[in-house]
């Protein structure tokens, strides 16, 4: 057999190509799951920011003196809460409800519930064209806290 028929033969074969297929499969589909991962993780992130900025907005919200200082802290509360998450704080959108009287939230043993609206973005996305918003996640979290029988007792 000629020198250059047998190395015809070596090149047409399929012998070691295996490991180029695998690899090239393996990075196709590990691309996706990576992405997954890093979006359920952002995700996740998010809905634990929300879920503490509620619960510490409701928590300084029943211990402010008046009112006016209390929708102050509130609103520092979520902020801090939000920016230790590195989330847009300017997005969030806080909403204060009360009971038994909704014009009086600081009543003794009355409730005070915050509720915290966020939007989550999806990583990687880039800002083009305001698909910002399209390519994000609505979270929500509440939290109640009870306003102290002893409240203005002073």
């Amino acid at each position: 057999m000629p020198r250059s028929r047998r190395l015809m033969q070596q090149l047409r074969s399929d012998d070691g190509s295996a490991s180029l297929e695998f690899i090239t499969t393996g990075v196709l589909l590990l691309v996706p799951l990576v992405y997954l991962v890093v979006a359920v993780a952002s995700i996740q992130g998010a809905a634990l920011a929300v879920e503490g900025a509620a619960r510490q907005a409701a928590r300084v919200y029943v211990q402010a003196p008046s009112s006016e200082e209390a929708d102050d802290r509130t609103t520092r509360a979520v902020r801090f809460a939000l920016a230790d998450y590195g989330m847009r704080t300017a997005d969030a959108q806080v909403t204060v409800s009360c009971s038994p009287q909704p014009d009086a939230c600081l009543t003794r043993n009355g409730s005070v519930t915050v509720t915290v609206r966020v939007s989550a973005p999806l990583p990687l996305v880039p800002d083009v064209l305001a698909m910002r918003s399209a390519a994000s996640v609505p979270m929500q979290a509440s939290a109640t806290q009870k306003v102290s029988r002893f409240w203005n007792a002073g």
